[in-house]
């Protein structure tokens, strides 16, 4: 089951999310240094990090699944987020360039079949990062993160899924190597616990990130599959802030 969007939004506001932030944003800097004039999709609750990507992308969307929700995004233009089934993305073939997951994968209730669709959507070429909880890391045993939630993985795990879904895995990079303590004096450490659980314990970080290439010299057999997924409206939902700076909405 995916986290409620108020609780991702609500994690990545708070001091230890800002951190977190701050070192997914290096490790995935280090995957993708450019983007320039390609068409981007993030997948999940990517919006703190695909606003990095946007001023060198030509288009970039926001997709959030339907057991997460969804928040208008970017703030104060047209809307770019849609609220998704990440089996069924409402996308034609090989129209993407570049896919973003994050808080994406360790939720999907069936990985290969996201993972398929996604390789339908790239482009010939397109490349993939994912970014999932490292099952050694420490996160992955705290529940007041978002990463303490879902399913994480070992790097030999994402390696094997990568290619049974016919992408070509190529770098890792590694996040959150300092703990996930919400105590403001502790967390003033994470300039030197950072960079130092990168060089001394790298297989121990809290995330790790993965770039994978779409593989093309594969053939993949087609099947036609009706919907699993009915989008139900809620008649009575709880209001969720919007990202336009100080309105928010009540239904």
């Amino acid at each position: 089951m995916n986290t409620d969007i108020v609780d991702l939004r609500q994690f990545y506001l708070s001091p230890l999310g800002q951190l977190a932030e701050a070192s997914i944003s290096h490790a995935l800097a280090k995957l993708w240094p450019r983007m320039p004039d390609e068409r981007l999709v993030g997948l999940g609750y990517t919006l703190p990090y695909i606003e990095r990507f946007r001023g060198d992308a030509e288009r970039t969307f926001a997709f959030m699944p339907a057991g997460q929700g969804a928040v208008n995004w970017p703030p104060g233009g047209l809307s770019a987020t849609a609220l998704v089934f990440d089996e069924e993305l409402p996308l034609p073939d090989s129209c993407i360039d570049r896919i973003l997951l994050v808080h994406s994968l360790e939720f999907a209730e069936n990985p290969r079949e996201m993972l398929k669709e996604l390789w339908r959507v790239l482009a010939p070429g397109g490349r993939l990062v994912i970014a999932v909880p490292n099952r050694r890391g420490v996160w992955a045993r705290f529940e007041h993160t978002p990463f303490g939630a879902g399913r994480p993985y070992s790097r030999g795990q994402l390696t094997t899924l990568l290619r049974e879904t016919n992408f070509t895995p190529g770098g890792f990079s590694d996040a959150l190597f300092f703990p996930p303590y919400r105590t403001r004096w502790l967390l003033s450490l994470f300039h030197g616990m950072e960079p130092l659980g990168r060089r001394l314990m790298p297989v121990f970080s809290g995330v790790i990130a993965v770039e994978a290439q779409k593989r093309l010299y594969q053939g993949l057999p087609v099947f036609t599959r009706a919907s699993r997924r009915v989008f139900v409206p809620v008649l009575a939902p709880h209001g969720i802030p919007t990202t336009r700076a100080g309105h928010s909405t009540k239904d």
